[in-house]
């Protein structure tokens, strides 16, 4: 059914009444069922599928304890000590991400990105910072970029302190840990099918960047350095994830919650400019950030059967007085979330190991929950695929003004995508949060609607033949 100003209204009064129904079961004592998923959801291919399937909670647990066992991994410890210190673990990290590349069969690299960080906040001396990186380069359109990150160094109470042990088993072993699985994963071969069909290389369509970064206890320096290298070469960056203390399921009054992740995502964008500001007052498109709906579209492809996981976005850039790996990439106007647990313990992060009436402080890998952290990978692995395989976001998504009429006309710029079927026009009321109503246009680059600009929401997503949908734009007004 077209949409119309008339059945609009009608879908409205009936929206109000399932609403008051909920209220009257929640009175009554009836839980509600779960969230009717949003319109634009994606269900999960059967190679997503697949793929989901291999991330294995074992690797990951030898991750994370392979990486405490390094005893301090302080972005000012020893780089030199093949045992102990940052150098140790870095050297580790590497190694193993190239032996992911090696079987890759040459779609995988892997390097250290390094640079010298003269003194500045929390950096007394120059110090060496190195990022360890995994490029997986895409088949059709390579230049579209996705990145996952973890931070590998660690600390202790005192953030200067380089010496004592600073475990760091969910502050950040377990962030990278998640990307280290997804890399060896995504370059790997897929497990033999039933029946001996022939395995082939699993192919994204776009690049992914698999990230261990440095510095970030003492002022996310590695992902600083990481996101100015994308600005600087006019990398385009169409999406970051950074998995920052993603270990564990259990609260610091000891209550769990296995199965939801934190996504947090800006609103207004840390890079807006004073015109994208006044554009932005005037239409209202205070929660249409690109990471917004970058978002949205981990919410459409992960939260479901195949992840296990509800994906909790919060509207924030980030924690009260926190701060991660995403922020340098929002900063060169890249959009960008940040994962994390759904309710920290603090007896477990930025502390000395130690035994203080009777209660164990520091991060210690015992203190993780293995199986959580795999189904955390397994929602970043799900939206990564998914943002690999779809076409690029759409660009150029303008609403026009000229007319003041009670219809509305979108325009956008068509893609260079090979595989491109066409678009769709997403619609939602303004007090919604998710994207309602979708109306398949075809592969053209404008649509009218019979629907009044002033009173909703729009956007476009772009679709590819084989079925996966880009995350959505949102369009700036025209005159």
């Amino acid at each position: 059914m077209r949409p119309s100003r008339r059945n609009v209204l009608a879908a409205a009064s009936a929206a109000v009444a399932v609403s008051a129904d909920a209220v009257t079961a929640q009175a009554k004592g009836i839980e509600p069922t779960g969230a009717r998923p949003p319109a634009t959801a994606q269900p999960p291919s059967r190679e997503l599928r697949a793929l989901l399937q291999e991330i294995d909670p074992d690797r990951i647990e030898a991750t994370v304890r392979k990486l405490a066992s390094f005893g301090t991994r302080h972005t000012l410890s020893s780089q030199d000590d093949p045992k102990r210190g940052i150098g140790a673990a870095r050297d580790w990290i590497l190694a193993e991400m190239k032996s992911y590349a090696k079987a890759s069969g040459g779609r995988m690299t892997a390097e250290l990105q390094s640079y010298v960080q003269q003194p500045a906040n929390r950096i007394p001396v120059a110090t060496r910072i190195t990022n360890v990186v995994a490029t997986l380069r895409g088949s059709v359109t390579p230049d579209r970029i996705y990145v996952v990150s973890g931070h590998y160094d660690s600390r202790c109470s005192d953030p200067m302190d380089a010496t004592s042990d600073a475990p760091g088993a969910d502050d950040d072993a377990s962030g990278v840990a998640v990307a280290m699985e997804l890399a060896r994963v995504m370059a790997g071969l897929p497990q033999p099918s039933a029946g001996g069909t022939p395995i082939s290389l699993r192919s994204p369509a776009a690049t992914i960047v698999f990230a261990a970064v440095a510095g970030e206890e003492q002022g996310l320096y590695g992902a600083a350095h990481m996101a100015q290298r994308f600005r600087s070469a006019d990398a385009d960056v169409q999406g970051m994830f950074t998995n920052d203390i993603v270990g564990s399921s259990t609260a610091d009054d000891g209550t769990k919650d296995p199965y939801t992740i934190r996504l947090f995502a800006e609103g207004v964008p840390t890079s807006e400019t004073p015109e994208q500001a006044d554009t932005r007052r005037s239409v209202g498109g205070e929660n249409d950030s690109a990471t917004r709906q970058l978002a949205r579209f981990v919410r459409d492809t992960a939260d479901n059967s195949a992840t296990g996981m509800n994906v909790r976005v919060i509207y924030r850039r980030d924690r009260y007085r926190r701060g991660g790996d995403h922020i340098p990439f929002l900063e060169r106007a890249y959009p960008a979330a940040r994962f994390t647990e759904p309710a920290e313990d603090y007896a477990h992060q930025h502390q000395d190991v130690r035994v203080e009436n009777g209660k164990q402080y520091g991060d210690l890998p015992e203190f993780c929950d293995f199986a959580f952290i795999a189904r955390v990978a397994r929602v970043n692995a799900a939206a990564l695929w998914s943002l690999a395989q779809a076409p690029g976001t759409p660009r150029g998504v303008k609403i026009l003004t000229a007319a003041l009429t009670n219809s509305t006309e979108l325009t956008w710029t068509r893609g260079p995508e090979p595989d491109l079927a066409g678009y769709e026009v997403v619609w939602r009321e303004t007090t919604e949060s998710d994207w309602t109503h979708v109306i398949r246009v075809g592969d053209v680059t404008k649509h009218k609607v019979d629907l009044s600009k002033d009173n909703v929401f729009f956007g476009v997503r772009a679709v590819s033949r084989a079925g996966y949908r880009s995350p959505v734009a949102f369009p700036d007004p025209q005159a």
